[in-house]
Order: C-alpha cells, then sequence, then structure tokens
C-alpha cells in the first residue's frame, strides 16, 4: 500500500494515458469513430494527466493529496459523462442531435464538403463496440469510478501522514 500511495500520481497519469491511448487506438486503427459524447469523456483524461504532472512536479511543495483530489474529480467527471452516455444508449433518455464525422487532412473547402458528405454521422445511441453486453462507455464508467476511488483513498492516507 505504502508503494501505492507514493505513486500515486503516477498511477493516475499512467491510467488516464493509458485511456486516451485506448481512445484513440479504437479511432484510428480499428475506425470506431466518436460520437459527440465519446469525445467529451476524453478531456477529463487529458485534465488528469495534467493535473499528475503538476502534482509530480509541485509533490514536495503542496503534497499529492490536493492534486489527487482534483484528479478524483477528473475521473467523476468523465464517469458521469459515461454514465450519461450509457443511458443514451439503452434508450433510457434522449441524447445530443450532435454527430461526429472525420473532418482531418483537407487542403480547401471543397475537399473538406466533400469528407463531411462522405463520412458516415456517428450517433450517441448506437453502441460502436461492446464485450460482455458492456459499451466502451459502460467499461469508461467502471474504470473512470475505480480510479476515482483510488485517487480519494490515497490522497486521504496521504494527508492523514501529512
Amino acid at each position: 500500500m505504502a508503494w501505492m500511495q507514493r505513486n500515486a500520481l503516477w498511477i493516475a497519469l499512467l491510467a488516464a494515458a493509458a485511456a486516451l491511448a485506448f481512445a484513440f487506438t479504437s479511432q484510428y486503427v480499428f475506425d470506431l469513430w466518436p460520437c459527440v459524447l465519446c469525445l467529451y469523456q476524453r478531456w477529463p483524461y487529458a485534465m488528469v494527466i495534467i493535473l499528475a504532472l503538476a502534482g509530480i512536479t509541485l509533490r514536495k511543495r503542496y503534497g499529492a493529496a490536493p492534486f489527487l483530489l482534483l484528479a478524483a474529480l477528473a475521473f467523476l467527471v468523465t464517469a458521469g459523462i459515461g454514465g450519461y452516455h450509457v443511458g443514451v444508449e439503452q434508450g433510457w433518455w434522449e441524447g445530443t442531435a450532435e454527430c461526429v464525422g472525420d473532418t482531418g487532412a483537407v487542403s480547401n473547402i471543397n475537399d473538406l464538403k466533400a469528407k463531411i458528405m462522405s463520412t458516415p454521422l456517428v450517433r450517441c445511441d448506437e453502441i460502436a463496440w461492446s464485450l460482455f453486453g458492456i459499451s466502451m462507455a459502460g467499461y469508461n464508467v467502471i474504470f473512470a469510478i475505480v480510479m476515482a476511488v483510488f485517487c480519494f483513498i490515497t490522497a486521504l492516507s496521504s494527508s492523514r501522514k501529512n
């Protein structure tokens, strides 16, 4: 347990980086293009990376606890967005009308228009991939909650030591 407390910021950093790596690999290697809710779920992971790097840099001055608590909050935000996304996928409530297509690598407005028109729209209520009946959004909820609890517990235990 002491090893995890000493390295909690590194664990949060690696977990967030792994989540983003999984998302980008799914998108660019396996052509599982994200809907707008999928994109929103990525931003808190980027925030965790920034917080963890700041915490690693400033740990001697401020301790790890404030950065771990903020990271826990960011993990809870992505879990909340993921939970909302699961509800949209299951038809429990209406989702957003926004959709996302591939608009990268164009040189002029006509190429952009052609690319937009040829790219299929990605809807938030359609499950692109699942394993054991759990979608990627569902796995994001599970992963993010586990990481939020980890960050919260290690923050509390590290603040008690100080």
